[in-house]
């Protein structure tokens, strides 16, 4: 089936008045396409991360946009009329608003299995020198061997390519011996987690201050045959939730938070609560140029630096309590 992408071009003020209008007309899928609202909801959240994709910056750069699909039928121009005129009715409604030109670009695109499609760019991700992260509807040659890290990248959260959680994961071949309490801050999609119970850990705790993450995670470690009895995802937020860190407080063999700067700078007192004597704590998605903003606050809590690793512009610090 062919579909016409109809891109209605507006201004920042209109977006919600024509989005009204779209749906009385019986349109109710419909996206949004605002450098306003993206620039807003990066400041709302820019605590968890300190990058972002400057071309995506640049291609929300003076967009203000509605798209929505119509099917290419023969009362497809005259559908097309319809919203026009609907449209340019709102400028007599609304004197006062700016509604930008709200002209309408029209584009024939091809009906696709968007469902299962965009799988076909997930590929399993040998990691390290004993892991293999594989999207859990496949099932790959494995020659060498590998543990096989089962995953839905479908959930969103973490599937293993970014630079930051391939360091932590070669460092948890390193730090997984056998038998290890594990703490997961901000645990996303539960990857981390997942990997070093694959490796040998005996329990992995798994916190995320989203609570989509908890199901998320949940679900991914039941992929690898992971249930309650060593896995444990959990809703909370450990710096400023004092009930909620009372609850975690153990003491975890390794402690791990995968996050941004911004997160492990004030995360780095926490920690010590979850350590005991010689417990490792090993975070990432720390651009370079913070590396030593964030040692220096890992330092003040009384922890030493093992090792740090860099690769692209991320790094990876691996710290223990008391002595080196």
């Amino acid at each position: 089936m062919q579909w016409i992408e109809v891109t209605i071009k507006t201004a920042p003020s209109a977006i919600d008045l024509v989005g009204e209008r779209l749906t009385v007309l019986g349109f109710d899928s419909f996206i949004i396409d605002d450098e306003t609202d993206f620039h807003e909801f990066l400041e709302e959240n820019r605590q968890y991360w300190d990058y972002v994709d400057e071309e995506l910056e640049k291609k929300m750069q003076g967009i203000s946009q509605i798209r929505l699909y119509l099917e290419d039928k023969p009362d497809a121009p005259e559908n097309v009329s319809l919203l026009r005129d609907q449209l340019q009715a709102l400028r007599l409604q609304y004197p006062g608003t700016e509604f930008g030109s709200l002209e309408l670009a029209l584009e024939h695109v091809q009906d696709e299995d968007w469902e299962n499609n965009w799988k076909q760019y997930y590929q399993p991700l040998p990691i390290g020198k004993k892991l293999l992260v594989v999207p859990e509807w496949l099932h790959p040659e494995n020659p060498e061997n590998r543990v096989e890290v089962l995953l839905d990248p479908g959930m969103i959260f973490g599937t293993g390519a970014h630079a930051s959680t391939q360091m932590c994961m070669r460092e948890l071949e390193h730090a997984i011996q056998g038998g290890e309490n594990v703490l997961d801050l901000g645990s996303g999609s539960g990857i981390l987690s997942i990997t070093a119970l694959l490796l040998g850990a005996k329990h992995a705790t798994g916190v995320d201050i989203d609570p989509k993450a908890e199901d998320i995670a949940r679900e991914n470690a039941a992929i690898n045959q992971l249930f309650s009895n060593r896995f444990t995802a959990v809703t909370g937020d450990v710096i400023s939730d004092q009930a909620m860190m009372e609850s975690l407080k153990d003491h975890y063999d390794i402690v791990l938070a995968n996050i941004v700067a911004d997160v492990i700078i004030p995360l780095s007192p926490v920690v010590p609560n979850f350590l005991s004597e010689g417990s490792v704590f090993i975070c990432s998605g720390i651009l370079s140029t913070r590396l030593h903003e964030v040692t220096d606050a890992i330092e003040a809590a009384g922890m030493q630096v093992l090792s740090t690793e860099q690769q692209d512009d991320w790094c990876r610090i691996t710290a223990v309590l008391g002595e080196a």
